[in-house]
């Protein structure tokens, strides 16, 4: 039995160092240095202070601030430590008052516009945690921002063109805007 005993336990050992200390060290090491800002958690400075990250949603709910999608997260909004969803069907009732909340917080905060809302800003993302809006999305606030702001419209609708993501690889997802991105180019507005 001891023979057969000490070659497992001689791999096992090696196994350990391989795939518990000598992996993982070089899979950091080559992160840190080919994707730096990407495994360093991909965060937005601003001023040398440190005011988010590019993957994960903010809350803003000052009108003059373009507003991301909800957030389903637990105990607070786009709480990272406990990303997940609501998980609410269609039919459900907790849905349909969050949705219709966001509405009227839509609409109270911009009378005069009667387009309607892009999905994406009455409902919360898989994550909850979604750091994007839709371009349709952006669009939808624009009146709202620019009155607040005493911008021209063609302005904001300029800074949201700069802050609009293609589609990954050319083809996968749809253009995409960061709200904290976005945001943090109309405040660096003169």
């Amino acid at each position: 039995m001891l023979q057969q005993l000490r070659p497992a336990l001689i791999i096992l050992g090696i196994f350990t160092v391989v795939t518990g200390l000598i992996y993982p060290l070089a899979v950091t090491g080559v992160d840190q240095v080919l994707f730096n800002h990407q495994a360093n958690g991909s965060l937005i400075e601003q001023n040398g202070t440190v005011v988010g990250s590019e993957l994960i949603g903010q809350q803003f709910s000052d009108p003059k601030y373009f507003w991301g999608r909800l957030s389903a997260t637990p105990n607070f909004p786009y709480n990272a430590s406990s990303s997940s969803g609501s998980n609410f069907g269609p039919d459900n009732p907790a849905l349909l008052d969050a949705v219709q909340t966001r509405i009227d917080a839509l609409r109270a905060a911009d009378p005069g516009n009667t387009d309607p809302i892009p999905v994406d800003l009455v409902t919360a993302s898989a994550s909850g945690l979604d750091p994007d809006i839709s371009i349709a999305a952006a669009l939808y606030q624009v009146s709202r921002v620019a009155r607040i702001r005493g911008l021209s419209e063609d302005k904001v609708k300029t800074l949201i063109d700069d802050n609009t993501e293609g589609r990954q690889f050319g083809i996968l997802g749809e253009p995409r805007v960061n709200v904290l991105s976005l945001n943090l180019a109309l405040d660096d507005l003169p």
